[in-house]
């Protein structure tokens, strides 16, 4: 009985090393099958055309010119005749106002004679067409001389203020026109006017007007992106900003190029321009035909098997 434990002892050690064998050559195979395929990559070609390179900035909406509605006697509103958000026409009338002193030979003339019907009421009209913005009063109220009564925006002078950092003045003549990106996707055209006189002392900023070419209508205080041009180059060499590599402190920069159908060497390079999705390559000379590793080429050796992916 002894011996036949000992027996099956050594029978079971030696089936698990027998499939231990089998195991390592598998994954030697595996191995081995991977590094003759290569590393699956995909490429990207070179493009020429031009480029700029720009920083994002803020424009937000605003009306330049409002006006103010204001009464021209003391007295009482007799009637209000417009609501918050409302367009108004110029000449459109906005509020009756009855004078103290009407109001009270008003009520005297009628006690005297019923059909003498004296009103002593002033009407008082839009200065000008836009949106009603403030409205104070309300009918019946009591108001004097002179006080505002409502704000009216004027349509025809509503921009965009963009607040342009003052050390890029010097890239003005490369922004004459703009594109304003706003937070439900449109875009509008706009082109830049006048500044302000003036800087604001915390930010180093300077207003500048920006005309939009569009009667669409839009909320005042509406954030806008609008992409500020700081230099521009044509027909250059670039690529997508995928395939440009770099070390830890980025003082370096290569790209992985295809050599043949299955190798891909590492290049180094010197860059130039960026944007949001694409880099300038200075050096060295890239022609159109040449294939470059898009994705995959991430701690790729010197010299590297590869496969490419097509899409």
């Amino acid at each position: 009985m002894r011996v036949s434990i000992i027996t099956l002892l050594i029978l079971a050690l030696f089936i698990a090393s027998c499939k231990h064998k089998e195991e390592t050559k598998e994954d030697k195979k595996e191995a081995t099958s991977e590094v003759e395929g290569g590393t699956p990559v995909t490429v990207t070609n070179i493009t020429k055309g031009d480029m700029n390179e720009t920083v994002e900035l803020n424009a937000v909406s605003t009306f330049l010119v409002k006006t103010y509605v204001k009464a021209n006697a003391n007295g009482y509103l007799y009637a209000v005749n417009t609501i918050m958000g409302k367009y108004v026409n110029k000449g459109q009338e906005l509020f009756t106002l009855k004078t103290k002193e009407a109001h009270s030979l008003g009520n005297t003339l009628n006690k005297i004679d019923s059909s003498f019907h004296f009103e002593g009421t002033m009407h008082i009209k839009a200065p000008g067409s836009g949106y009603v913005t403030q409205l104070n009063y309300r009918t019946g109220d009591y108001v004097q001389d002179n006080e505002q009564l409502a704000t009216i925006t004027d349509t025809k002078n509503f921009v965009f203020v963009l607040n342009l950092p003052y050390e890029l003045k010097p890239f003005l003549s490369l922004n004459k026109t703009l594109q304003l990106h706003l937070p439900d996707g449109k875009t509008l055209n706009g082109h830049l006017e006048g500044a302000m006189p003036t800087v604001d002392a915390a930010s180093q900023t300077q207003s500048y007007i920006i005309r939009i070419d569009s009667q669409e209508d839009i909320p005042e205080n509406l954030l806008a992106k609008v992409y500020f041009i700081k230099s521009s180059k044509r027909n250059i060499t670039s690529l997508p900003k995928a395939a440009l590599l770099t070390d830890e402190v980025q003082s370096h920069y290569w790209i992985m190029k295809m050599i043949d159908s299955t190798t891909a060497i590492k290049v180094a390079v010197t860059k130039g321009l960026e944007t949001k999705e694409r880099v300038e390559v200075i050096s060295p000379t890239l022609s159109s035909t040449d294939k470059v590793l898009l994705s995959g080429n991430y701690g790729l050796g010197d010299t590297a098997k590869v496969v490419v992916i097509t899409n």
